[in-house]
């Protein structure tokens, strides 16, 4: 697949991906066009949430990754931050 991760992630679901063989250039859409057939790949996937979460740690900014858009992904961080302040504010009120 050539994708370089940071060295402390397992990379080892990308051998069970649906995706696997399919032409990256399906999870890679031109801004603006479906992402639907990619996002279809993905639905059975059974490393769906590894390459999500893969996604999410290596800061992947481009393409479908465990079946959810740039700005699905982009979501998910600002929540998992917000997350974190609040456990960060707790911890020091406390």
């Amino acid at each position: 697949m050539g994708i370089y991760a940071k060295p402390d992630l397992d990379m080892s679901w990308q051998e069970f991906a649906n995706c696997l063989g399919v032409d990256p250039d399906l999870f890679f859409p031109e801004r603006g066009a479906s992402t639907r057939e990619a996002k279809e790949v993905c639905r059975g996937c059974v490393v769906r949430d590894g390459c999500l979460e893969y996604a999410l740690q290596n800061g992947e900014k481009f393409g479908i990754w465990g079946g959810m858009s740039e700005r699905e992904r982009r979501r998910i961080r600002r929540q998992r931050a917000l997350e974190r302040a609040e456990e960060q504010a707790e911890e020091q009120s406390a």
